[in-house]
């Protein structure tokens, strides 16, 4: 239904007109007379009814709301609003003297150099040093850094930081002096937006009671935000042909998608799957990727910065790579170029050590690795 919207000018002409027609005395509509000053005054009461009018149909549509509205109507449908995800990384702890053993208990934090981005230090059984006993990272003897995985303490794209831009220790540390990130976070996300979840609930109300891929892939959405997939049918894990069996290969941006994650992505998929079909959930295969080229930059060129504008531009792109997707030789030059105006020529492009391009499974995902740019 679409509404004949009037502004407060049409509103006062159109009564001017209707109360004109019923009497055959011309009426005085000057600026301050009886009969305008009536008709502006119901016309604005017409104008607010309007707009309350507008606002009821705006909430009660998934198309028209917005935040908490939209919320509350596809609650109604037990589907909620994707939480934000905190950024994580990993940071490295320094110290000057390796006499002595050091201990980073675990809720230890640290601060970007502006102090507006707070992390803390989390357990990981897999990392280096870490001790279950202590419950945090021994830095033995002889050891002057130790690199340790770290979440922020608030969660959403505000802790995706550069790569340096954590360099404060907000947590006094015996025995360590100096705390920093060599790579930038990249996996900080808000909430989940008003299109994406419009977008999630047409494919919410398009899966229900139905085991085909379209509720599979829902499913998987569900979980939480950032997860790339991709599905093969009727394959084994083997890679030959099954009937009845499907293959879903996840990642969360990492390419190590955790067990728990995995584990959570399978049961939302066994709650919908089709009766009778078996399916499995696996990681990608990850493909590091070594990139090197020479760069000529122009005379004023600062070489440094403008080296340092590459190698962080082809990391993230090469990073953002989905599961499948092939890095062509030519798009190394593309972003090298695309980085900074002041480079003039790129040569001598490699990867993995040869003039050609870099291809993947349909299970597998490119992830950098060392970037040598000269």
């Amino acid at each position: 239904m679409n509404l004949s919207l009037q502004n407060f000018s049409s509103l006062v002409q159109s009564m001017a007109a209707t109360v004109q027609a019923g009497t055959d005395q011309i009426l005085n509509f000057t600026v301050g007379s009886t009969v305008r000053s009536i008709l502006e005054g119901s016309a604005s009461i017409a104008l607010w009814m309007q707009w309350l009018i507008l606002q009821v149909l705006q909430t009660t549509r998934a198309a028209t709301s917005s935040g908490s509205d939209l919320d509350t109507w596809v609650g109604d449908f037990s589907l909620t609003r994707l939480p934000a995800s905190p950024a994580s990384g990993v940071v490295t702890f320094s110290r000057f003297n390796s006499n002595i053993a050091s201990l980073v208990p675990t809720g230890s934090l640290v601060k970007s150099v502006d102090g507006s981005q707070v992390f803390t230090v989390i357990g990981d059984i897999a990392a280096t040093g870490w001790s279950e006993a202590l419950n945090g990272y021994l830095i033995n003897v002889g050891a002057n850094e130790i690199d340790i995985p770290v979440v922020a303490a608030v969660s959403g794209t505000t802790g995706n930081v550069q790569a340096g831009a954590i360099s404060m220790l907000a947590t006094a540390i015996a025995g360590v002096d100096k705390v920093s990130n060599s790579a930038a976070f990249q996996n900080g996300l808000d909430a989940e937006s008003d299109v994406a979840l419009r977008n999630r609930f047409q494919t919410f109300i398009s899966s229900r009671s139905r085991a085909t891929l379209s509720a599979v892939e829902h499913a998987i959405r569900s979980v939480q935000q950032g997860l790339n997939y991709t599905i093969q049918e009727n394959a084994a894990s083997t890679g030959r042909f099954q009937l009845g069996n499907f293959l879903v290969t996840l990642d969360d941006g990492s390419g190590y998608p955790s067990a728990a994650l995995l584990s959570m992505v399978y049961e939302a998929i066994d709650a919908v799957r089709p009766v009778g079909s078996t399916f499995s959930v696996f990681p990608p295969v990850v493909v590091q990727v070594n990139a090197s080229l020479t760069l000529t930059m122009q005379t004023n060129a600062r070489a440094a910065d403008v080296v340092a504008q590459v190698m962080g531009a082809l990391t993230f792109y090469i990073d953002s790579l989905t599961i499948g997707m092939a890095l062509p030789l030519t798009k190394i030059a593309q972003i090298a170029y695309s980085s900074s105006s002041q480079i003039s020529n790129v040569t001598s492009v490699l990867l993995n050590g040869a003039a050609a391009d870099v291809v993947v499974p349909l299970n597998g995902v490119i992830k950098a690795g060392t970037i040598v740019v000269s």
